[in-house]
């Protein structure tokens, strides 16, 4: 009952991001486009992903092999990277169609490693828990880099926020604020997924070595 709650929760997160008026507002601002996207990646995907892992339908119970998490963790670094370069952005912020493949490729690529470091039953996941480790503690630094990158930088990147900051912001302090977004919660969600999992692995290894004691 608990894994379906958390599903649910995040389906109705997400509703929330994309029914709401953060699509809208992220045509003119940059700091209302990285709390879509933290949203998406940062917590509906986690989200989904404990409410997706162990059950019947989990794709890593059935083919471990296809979601290793480092290697995933590096696919989800590509592709937010790409989509923060100037040219894509402004093509999901001003067309429908960029903003449909933006979303569902944060969507996909946030769950994609989710699931990989949380899938499958308990077995699974204590073998796969060192590896887990390194993707969501490897996923947090680029996110704090970039988002640390985009709150220092000394000029406006993305055009599209000239003319329409956040309330009293211009398009520079929003940028800055977007950028702290992504630093502070989407640098923290990875790293407490991190730190989750080796405390699990940690804990694990106590009680194997207090059971062959």
């Amino acid at each position: 009952m608990m894994q379906r709650a958390l599903f649910f929760f995040g389906l109705l997160v997400l509703a929330g991001l994309w029914l709401g008026p953060l699509p809208r507002m992220a045509q003119h601002s940059f700091s209302a486009h990285m709390a879509l996207h933290m949203g998406v990646v940062a917590v509906a995907a986690p989200l989904l992903a404990l409410g997706w892992a162990g059950r019947a339908l989990d794709p890593v119970r059935r083919w471990p092999q296809w979601f290793p998490a480092v290697p995933l963790s590096l696919v989800e670094l590509a592709i937010v990277w790409a989509w923060h370069a100037p040219v894509l952005h402004h093509f999901a912020r001003h067309t429908v169609v960029g903003f449909v493949c933006e979303q569902g490729a944060f969507l996909g690529a946030g769950l994609l490693v989710w699931l990989s470091v949380l899938g499958g039953d308990a077995g699974l996941r204590r073998q796969r828990a060192g590896a887990g480790v390194v993707a969501l503690l490897l996923t947090s630094m680029h996110m704090t880099l970039l988002g640390a990158l985009l709150a220092l930088a000394p000029r406006p990147l993305y055009l599209h926020g000239a003319h329409a900051g956040v309330g009293a912001l211009d398009p520079l302090d929003d940028q800055h604020l977007g950028g702290a977004i992504m630093l502070l919660v989407g640098g923290a969600a990875y790293l407490i997924g991190g730190v989750w999992l080796s405390a699990d692995l940690v804990r694990s290894g106590i009680a194997k070595r207090k059971g062959l004691a």
